[in-house]
């Protein structure tokens, strides 16, 4: 949090030294511009389980940490859901495509690092997930891939398709980005919790109304251990390529212990540490508004203290 501090600290003492155009210039805005999928915009399912944008995803309480210690400091909330990164490069998504007079988000994003300058002083990015939504089927807010246990199933060339695009878009953005808002701007991209892993409910592990609503189908185990491999690849590329290019990194598959299988000896659900994170902070364990992947407000929250104590 130094660099909102000496931020503070600068704009009082301009103020109480300077006048006129001094006084202006102290009082003049900064940024944050939040970047990236429906993570970025906080889509939660509503009381029908429908998916909407909220005023209470990671970014908004990202903001609101930051603002407490700048209270210049403005959030410009350019991110869509849906976005994957073939779309936030090209655009094309019609939803998304609306929003942005420039094209797509990542050329929105350029526009707005140019005009304002130096006075961007955060850059947050979720992107990557949606390379995968469309590879598993019977989770809502997800595609269509072959069906498995229980109806759900996990389409490997969709995955494949998935890592490629991963592993050769995400450098691009990582070095527009960069190039775009300069070295003196943070650009903080972020790792992904593993919603999936609610899949080893299908096997009738321990998980109240939740696991009875699923029933005791085999092959989740499977499906799930599959999709831990998914995001551990995924995580590894985001890192390697934000890494690259001078990007620091929210680690939000670790802070939700995504590999972590062990049964706490404590635990009061009998179920191992990742698939509880994803119970506590989604809505894949809801049966009344999900199964739905994305953070309920408390997730929102943990990933907001991710970003933040990445934040200089």
């Amino acid at each position: 949090m130094r660099r909102w501090m000496a931020a503070v600290a600068a704009a009082v003492l301009a103020t109480g030294c300077g006048g006129g155009d001094d006084g202006e210039a102290a009082t003049a805005p900064s940024y944050y511009l939040s970047l990236g999928d429906s993570l970025a915009v906080g889509v939660q399912p509503d009381e029908n389980g429908q998916p909407e944008e909220t005023p209470d995803g990671y970014t908004d309480i990202l903001h609101r940490t930051l603002y407490d210690s700048d209270s210049t400091l403005r959030h410009e909330r350019a991110g869509c859901g849906g976005e994957d990164t073939t779309t936030f490069v090209e655009g094309g998504l019609p939803d998304c495509e609306e929003r942005y007079e420039s094209g797509s988000q990542l050329e929105e994003a350029e526009a707005f690092l140019a005009e304002h300058g130096g006075r961007v002083d955060l850059v947050t990015l979720t992107i990557g997930a949606n390379n995968f939504t469309d590879c598993v089927d019977g989770v809502r807010g997800t595609g269509s891939g072959a069906a498995g246990p229980g109806g759900i199933g996990i389409d490997e060339e969709c995955v494949a398709d998935g890592l490629e695009r991963v592993e050769t878009e995400v450098p691009v953005i990582a070095e527009r980005l960069r190039t775009a808002a300069g070295p003196d701007t943070q650009i903080i991209g972020m790792t992904y919790y593993n919603p999936f892993l609610a899949l080893m409910l299908l096997d009738g592990d321990p998980a109240g109304e939740a696991g009875e609503a699923a029933g005791e189908e085999p092959g989740g185990d499977e499906l799930a251990e599959r999709a831990v491999g998914v995001l551990t690849q995924l995580n590894e590329s985001l890192t390697a390529s934000y890494s690259a290019a001078g990007i620091d990194v929210a680690d939000v598959g670790t802070a939700f212990e995504s590999t972590d299988d062990e049964v706490p000896a404590d635990s009061g659900t009998g179920m191992p540490v990742n698939l509880q994170n994803v119970c506590d902070h989604t809505w894949m364990c809801d049966i009344s508004r999900g199964p739905d992947i994305h953070t309920n407000e408390a997730g929102a929250r943990k990933i907001a203290e991710v970003f933040a104590g990445q934040v200089d």
